[in-house]
Order: C-alpha cells, then structure tokens, then sequence
C-alpha cells in the first residue's frame, strides 16, 4: 500500500522537493564565484543585479548553467578551469538574506573567506569602472552586511562594478532598482567582471588587480 501511496503522489504532485536539484554532499570547490542580486523579472536589469549578469557572463564562456541545491536558497554552476575547481553561484534569496546561504555552502565545502569572489554593484565607483579588492567595509550595501554577518568575516574578495551614485537627494533604494544604463560601455564592464573573476581565481588578486586596474 506504501508503493501505490508513493506511486499516485508522485503522478499528481511530482517529485518532493528534497529530492530535486544537485546534492550539496557532492559539491566541490577550491572558489566560489557569488553574484548578488535579486530573484525574479522585476529585478532583472536593475543595477543592484549587475552581480547576476556577471555570472551570467561567466556561464556562457562555456555554455554552462545553473541548476539548484537541495535544502539551500541558491543555485550553481560547477566548473574547472585548468586544475582550479569553481562553484559559481547565485543565491535566490533577497539581497539583504544574501549570506544565509552562502555562509553554509563555504562552510560545507570548506572554502576560506579569502577563497570567496563576490561580484556586486558599487555606488562609490563611476559607472562601468571595475575595481578588485579584499575586505574592508560594506559602505552600506545589504548584501555584503548579511555574507559579512554569516561568514563572521569581511576578508572575502569583492569584483566591485561601478554604477555611480545617483543626484544628490535621489533615493538610494529607488536608483539601485531601478534599470541599468545598458550601452557598450556597460556590457564591456560586465564582461570585464567575469574575467576579473576568472583570473582571481587562476592567478590571485594581486595579478587579477594588475591586469583589470590598468584598463
């Protein structure tokens, strides 16, 4: 009777969701690439997700895609670039929930702060300047407050993308949400982002720093 019960509410209700997407058990990372933003298509061209573009980017050097975690509020793409084994990674929870679960995947794959690539937009930057760094403060951003909070450290790396900061006595809130200034100049600086990323994790900050700051 069990049999036939699991049977029928597999036909009419699908799979249980612990048992969809990729097993965390399985993961392995020597990096974590992280774009922060928010879920859904009402967030999906505003500057506060120019981090999920970056990923984007960073996917389809080589078609690859992202698929969800069982029991995690995130979805990954595993990739290996020469020996260097990568997670990219893009959480589907709010931007001010970004570390909840970021914080326990590090910790699960044992991935070090400074072993973190976290690709977010910058107000104190002009727009579509990248600049590279580790640590320091979060200058008001949620995301980077909530990963700093659930990792209990501000050494991760930060691939930081310009976006300005909007007229004086504009609302903050309203101008990250509101969509991005598309054109050349932007795509470039999120293409720029994902290599930035990619050779972070290939050739260390200080190379990564060498090669993007000169530009």
């Amino acid at each position: 009777m069990a049999a036939l019960t699991d049977f029928i509410a597999r036909i009419f209700c699908g799979p249980s969701p612990v048992q969809q997407g990729l097993d965390p058990a399985e993961l392995e990372a020597d990096w974590l690439i992280i774009g922060l933003g928010n879920p859904g298509a009402k967030y999906a061209a505003t500057r506060h997700n120019v981090g999920y573009m970056a990923v984007d980017d960073v996917l389809a050097q080589g078609g690859d895609v992202l698929e969800p975690v069982r029991g995690m509020d995130l979805e990954v793409a595993p990739l290996r670039w020469g020996d260097t084994r990568v997670l990219a990674v893009r959480t589907i929870t709010f931007m001010n929930l970004s570390g909840d679960p970021i914080a326990p995947l590090a910790r699960a794959l044992g991935v070090a702060a400074d072993h973190i690539i976290v690709i977010h937009d910058e107000l104190d930057l002009p727009a579509n300047k990248i600049r590279l760094k580790q640590g320091g403060n979060e200058n008001g951003h949620n995301g980077l407050k909530s990963l700093t909070h659930n990792l209990g450290t501000r050494d991760y790396v930060r691939v930081r993308i310009g976006i300005a900061r909007p007229p004086k006595g504009s609302s903050i809130p309203d101008y990250v949400l509101a969509p991005v200034d598309a054109g050349p100049g932007f795509d470039t600086a999120i293409a720029t982002a994902a290599e930035a990323a990619q050779l972070i994790a290939t050739q260390g900050l200080v190379q990564a720093q060498n090669r993007i700051h000169s530009r």
